[in-house]
């Protein structure tokens, strides 16, 4: 299991569009992969879930994965959340 915290930098924050694009992101991977904000935990996957934390530009949420492609998911996710 590997975390890593990372800060949002997209201009819009975690509206619909950008959640559809991450949960995508997300889905590509078999490892479980939970976005930490605050003291809220959703899975990655889960578009409603990821909708509910309501986050924006310039906040700092912490990503957990597990599993055999966990290094990866955490970098595409980062990449994403980075607006890279």
């Amino acid at each position: 299991m590997i975390q890593k915290s990372i800060q949002i930098k997209l201009e819009t924050g975690l509206e619909a569009r950008p959640v559809a694009m991450l949960v995508q992101v997300a889905s590509q991977f078999e490892s479980t992969v939970y976005i930490n904000s605050g003291d809220r935990k959703v899975n990655a996957k889960s578009i409603m879930g990821m909708m509910s934390l309501g986050l924006d530009n310039g906040e700092e949420v912490t990503v957990t994965a597990d599993g055999s492609d966990e290094e990866a998911a955490v970098t595409e996710i980062e990449k994403f959340l980075s607006g890279k």
